[in-house]
């Protein structure tokens, strides 16, 4: 899995002599974006829609899932200077550091928003559920119902867990991509995601599979 190394790590990597191979998808968008910062927009439109699922299944309100995103597409435009992208031969030409470290920031905004939540609390606004055309109305809304026990349930998960189960049936991220957002070992998140679905299945009555499949549902 890539690996993204940050300032002088990077730097005294490079001392090192270590084999390494520039493969990431994302490098010619990220020098474009540093030569003319405006070119930053198709980094941005690439991940957006990503980004926002992250915080919104974190966060569960639309306004503060769109603040933390655009928060996280700022501090990597300001810190894309220091960005530093890595990957090794057997990782395949669809690596990609720059998500790894995007998600990153991600995750840092969406922790200051929780932190911001917990200072200045606010009535909670239900968010109105919008149910697709469907010949039978009522599976329609068994399946829905379902979705919204899996996400209840999910979110009373641990932090770790829930954003194992977020980044990988949200944002369809691999293990090893998944380590790398956490700062986990891929053996760690395997055990995260087993402890997630075994705890969501327990709850909701279900088999583990059954219960990533509704999870992914929604």
């Amino acid at each position: 899995m890539p690996r993204a190394v940050l300032g002088s790590a990077g730097r005294q990597r490079r001392a090192a002599g270590a084999s390494i191979t520039r493969l990431d998808r994302d490098r010619p968008l990220v020098e474009a974006a540093r030569r003319d910062p405006s070119q930053f927009d198709a980094l941005y439109r690439r991940y957006l829609a990503q980004v926002y699922s992250f915080a919104y299944y974190e966060l569960g309100d639309h306004h503060e899932a769109e603040d933390a995103t655009e928060r996280t597409f700022l501090a990597a435009l300001a810190g894309l200077d220091r960005f530093e992208e890595r990957a090794l031969p057997a990782e395949g030409p669809d690596a990609s550091t720059f998500r790894i470290w995007l998600f990153r920031i991600a995750r840092n905004a969406v922790a200051n928003q929780r932190r911001h939540r917990r200072r200045h609390p606010a009535d909670p606004i239900e968010v109105a559920e919008v149910i697709p055309a469907a010949t039978n109305v009522e599976a329609a809304v068994v399946r829905r119902d379902e979705a919204s026990a899996a996400w209840q349930a999910i979110d009373r998960l641990p932090a770790d867990r829930r954003r194992a189960i977020i980044l990988r049936f949200v944002d369809d991220m691999s293990t090893s991509e998944i380590a790398s957002v956490l700062g986990r070992s891929e053996g760690a998140v395997r055990v995260l995601l087993h402890r997630a679905l075994r705890a969501v299945g327990r709850e909701l009555g279900v088999g583990q599979k059954t219960a990533s499949d509704v999870a992914k549902s929604r």
